[in-house]
């Protein structure tokens, strides 16, 4: 391993004995894996029918419009995302690309909003499930929640190509579910196009109420968790051949992908929705089964329960590789370090396998709007530092580094930091607030802990690519 390509620090120079530190992981993935490992960690049915349906509730026909800005947004954020992947390849994602760019303290504040979200978010994911199955078994949701995360651990701890297969099969299915509403959505039109702009909720008793910019601004923080697993490229980047062609080009594809997968269904459901009522309800299994057969609509359902399952598995190979990274840079005391840096014989961080997924099927019996917003925060918090350490991205040596390097730099670095930073002044109080506990406490471990010890431990690491 090198760190080569981070900047002279102020401490003394930490050479990690390969004997005590892990193992790399193995270059195995080219960009159609990777993509479809991305793919699935966007997992747009499961964003399209656990996530939106909550959007509908508050922004009834208002609801496209909001998951369109959030996605012009992540273009931008995109870009930040392939320069930085890029030129520092590391299965720490943000945090080992924010830690080398602007200081190792940010860099541990952005692994900490990280793992807040990389901790929640399956278990939101997976408590959809429950609605999806009903077809077959009634299940509560943090129950269905809980064995899906278990299902999904397991299946974390076997090798990665094969689990690229896998998920690559889930991930059809729940296209092909994605394809199917939407078919049926414009079938059944009720409205015009002009709605979409326009936006209406209604109660349950039908009076309508319209749809202002603050509410379009509280609902960002969610619009934005619709398309955020497209991260998983720059999780992902020590196991990709190529990494400095390939984890941009798997970023930028993932983005588009799943935005046609979740942007199309979501305008087909908005007009063809019976009436606004149904639409605010945000019922979508209830309106396939309403513009077809029960047969088509238990399809549906079972597709949906499998593009969560399969939501879960990627989610849980990422996660792991973010505790697998900590451990070898030392963010913790030494038993800790090297439990998340063991690898198993298909060569998979197990231990860290199940510091994410254990937790994760705890969490499945917390209410489910609490873990949204909190997520909500952590990922609009995520996105402003690494469009920080964008602006870093071209001093010194990582000016002629080789990288992918974005277009309009630094012009879409500065906006989307203004444009994150008064988004989070829009979103959820108590989610900020424990947002903010969280991050808080993180800063007395840093300050406590890890700050005294910054010459043996956060010791931010670049594994070779091949291509240095």
């Amino acid at each position: 391993m090198t760190d080569t390509l981070r900047p002279p620090a102020p401490a003394p120079a930490v050479t990690v004995s390969t004997v005590d530190s892990p193992r790399q992981l193995k270059r195995s993935l080219g960009v159609v894996g990777g993509t479809l490992l991305t793919l699935s960690c966007v997992t747009p049915a499961s964003s399209l029918f656990v996530l939106v349906p909550t959007l509908f509730n508050s922004l009834g026909t208002a609801t496209a419009l909001t998951i369109g800005i959030g996605a012009i947004i992540c273009v931008a954020v995109a870009f930040c995302y392939s320069e930085l992947g890029t030129l520092i390849p590391s299965a720490g994602g943000e945090y080992a690309m924010v830690g080398t760019l602007a200081g190792r303290f940010a860099g541990w504040l952005v692994f900490i909003q990280s793992m807040i979200v990389v901790m929640i978010v399956p278990s939101v994911i997976a408590i959809g499930t429950a609605a999806y199955l009903a077809p077959i078994v009634n299940l509560s949701p943090a129950v269905a929640g809980g064995a899906v995360m278990l299902a999904a651990t397991v299946a974390g701890l076997l090798d990665l190509r094969a689990n690229a297969w896998i998920t690559g099969i889930f991930l059809v299915l729940e296209v092909i579910a994605a394809g199917v509403v939407s078919v049926l959505g414009f079938a059944h039109s009720q409205r015009g196009l002009g709605s979409l702009i326009h936006g209406v909720t209604a109660d349950a008793h039908g009076v309508t109420s319209p749809v202002g910019l603050g509410a379009i601004l509280a609902a960002m923080g969610t619009a934005l968790f619709v398309t955020q697993g497209f991260s998983t490229a720059i999780y992902l980047s020590e196991e990709l051949e190529n990494p400095r062609r390939n984890v941009a080009r798997t970023v930028l594809w993932t983005l588009g992908l799943s935005a046609v997968v979740i942007m199309v269904p979501v305008v087909a459901i908005t007009l063809g929705a019976p009436d606004l009522a149904t639409l605010t309800g945000g019922d979508i299994s209830g309106m396939v089964a309403g513009w077809s057969d029960s047969a088509l609509g238990t399809f549906i359902s079972l597709c949906i329960a499998l593009a969560i399952i399969n939501a879960g598995i990627v989610m849980v190979i990422q996660n792991s590789r973010v505790l697998f990274a900590s451990g070898r840079d030392k963010a913790w005391p030494a038993p800790v370090n090297k439990a998340f840096g063991t690898l198993n014989k298909f060569n998979a961080p197990w231990v860290a396998t199940l510091a994410v997924g254990l937790p994760g099927a705890a969490l499945c019996f917390v209410p489910g709007t609490l873990l949204t917003n909190i997520t909500g925060v952590a990922v609009a918090a995520l996105y402003m530092l690494v469009a920080v350490a964008a602006l870093l991205s071209r001093r010194a040596h990582h000016k002629d580094a080789p990288a992918w390097r974005q277009p309009l730099w630094p012009v879409l670095p500065v906006l989307l930091i203004v444009a994150l930073g008064y988004t989070l002044t829009q979103l959820d109080h108590t989610a900020l607030i424990w947002t903010g506990a969280i991050t808080a406490a993180a800063t007395l471990y840093w300050a406590f802990y890890l700050r005294p010890r910054q010459d043996t431990h956060w010791v931010i690491t670049v594994p070779e690519d091949g291509e240095a």
